[in-house]
């Protein structure tokens, strides 16, 4: 393989770093690329911020390992490797009546990179993060050994996986199990929200009666409005539940969407203006009167817009997500709310729902509120995200390391106490940081 230099970026476009970028297709190659180190593991660039950027060092894109390994129909689990897309897996089993298990807000994500992120979705409160429809994988290590790793082998390193962004080693292959459904509709429902009090009532009522719950949250709102939005819910539909013409292909597949943003927008696209204006539209899409909705619709709303990241300009964006405690919810995210609001930094597509119980050793969950909110990067941003920052530690909450990109380390570090644990694990198993990244020098993930 001969390394390519490019620059590189997430899916905020910040930061944009140079790196040495080679597309190995083998275990060989990958093998071969541990001569240059160091090297940090990338998929389809779907995180936000300097996940898998390496500036001045080595990126292995590994969507060429992409190929389907074995696949029990009985118990449902798919043996593949680590460049499966969400969306090939998709492609190939909805129309044998599966679905990945946990799905985020886009299909275009690797399996490798749903461990290296622990991705989670709208029903974390009732099927976790990616880690619990993982088996197990293969992963090579700094030492040029492949092992795999499962709850009772190398438990240790199983865990540190999830969330642990590819600083570990280079997962190669993983088996993990699909969802057995009837259709790819959902019963959905949607409820437009007041206030912050009628947000958090609804929220603790509905989480119990649908697996998939989440609320678009108006972050603009102020004085007795704020918290207000739309929330969504949804159970997966049944077939005897369908209206007859979505029977007559119950297994639909999504097409592919021929929308896109061409052209990064300029900057003074997003204003508070403007923001003001879309996030009506939001509400009034959002709450829907269709009682079935496809899940590319219900999950993957995004999707139907390629490119859809260059609406928010040359400049890019960050996605700041944050979980706090249920415990003093209202007040805490009552404050929170008024920060964003006053700090003129223009907040747009806010994702509000409840979070079940924490995972992996580093991974982002535990049971709480969060929140995710789109900023558009300007100079006042980088004033507000610190004191943002400082706000979610006072009251008990952290940042998502798989869509950040502005955190420092002592503030990570306090955020993530058990980060000792999992050092000491990147300690017996890469002592010598031959996997590094942009983010893991940023916040000390290396030793």
């Amino acid at each position: 393989m001969e390394a390519v230099k490019k620059n590189l970026a997430g899916w905020g476009n910040y930061p944009a770093t140079a790196a040495f970028v080679e597309t190995p297709r083998d275990e060989r190659d990958f093998k071969d690329l541990l001569k240059k180190e160091p090297v940090i593991a990338r998929g389809l660039g779907r995180s936000y911020g300097d996940q898998a950027t390496n500036k001045g060092n080595y990126v292995a894109i590994c969507t060429h390992m992409n190929r389907f390994l074995g696949w029990d129909e009985k118990e449902g689990v798919l043996e593949c490797e680590a460049g499966v897309s969400l969306e090939e897996i998709i492609n190939t089993f909805t129309p044998k009546g599966w679905l990945p298990m946990i799905c985020p807000g886009t299909k275009f994500v690797t399996i490798g990179g749903a461990i290296a992120n622990d991705i989670h979705g709208k029903a974390h409160h009732i099927d976790g993060s990616f880690v619990n429809c993982v088996n197990s994988f293969n992963i090579l290590l700094a030492d040029g050994s492949v092992v795999t790793a499962s709850r009772t082998e190398n438990a240790d390193l199983f865990w540190a996986n999830f969330g642990g962004l590819g600083l570990l080693g280079i997962i190669l292959t993983a088996k993990i199990k699909l969802r057995k459904i009837e259709t790819t509709y959902f019963r959905q429902k949607s409820l437009v929200i007041k206030n912050l009090d009628h947000m958090l009532e609804s929220l603790a009522k509905y989480d119990h009666e649908f697996n998939y719950v989440v609320a678009w949250i108006d972050a603009m709102a102020t004085d007795d409005k704020i918290g207000s939005g739309v929330l969504t819910m949804g159970n997966a539909a049944k077939l005897n539940e369908l209206p007859e013409k979505l029977k007559a292909d119950p297994l639909k597949l999504h097409t592919t969407s021929k929308l896109s943003v061409p052209i990064f927008l300029p900057g003074f696209a997003l204003n508070n203006f403007t923001v003001k204006i879309l996030n009506r539209v939001i509400a009034f899409v959002q709450n829907s009167s269709k009682d079935f909705i496809h899940y590319e619709k219900f999950f993957f709303p995004l999707d139907a817009i390629n490119n859809w990241n260059k609406g928010y300009g040359k400049r890019g964006f960050v996605q700041y997500q944050f979980v706090i405690p249920t415990e003093n919810g209202k007040q805490n995210l009552t404050e929170i709310l008024k920060m964003i609001s006053a700090s003129g930094c223009t907040p747009f597509l806010n994702v509000f729902k409840t979070l079940g119980e924490s995972q992996g050793i580093i991974s982002f969950p535990f049971k709480g509120y969060t929140l995710a909110i789109d900023f558009p990067v300007t100079d006042r941003l980088f004033e507000f995200t610190p004191k943002l920052d400082a706000k979610v530690l006072e009251v008990g909450g952290r940042l998502y390391l798989g869509k950040d990109a502005l955190l420092e380390e002592s503030m990570f570090k306090q955020m993530y106490p058990q980060v000792k644990e999992w050092l000491a694990i990147k300690q017996k198993y890469d002592p010598t940081n031959k996997f590094s990244s942009d983010i893991a020098r940023r916040v000390g993930l290396v030793l």
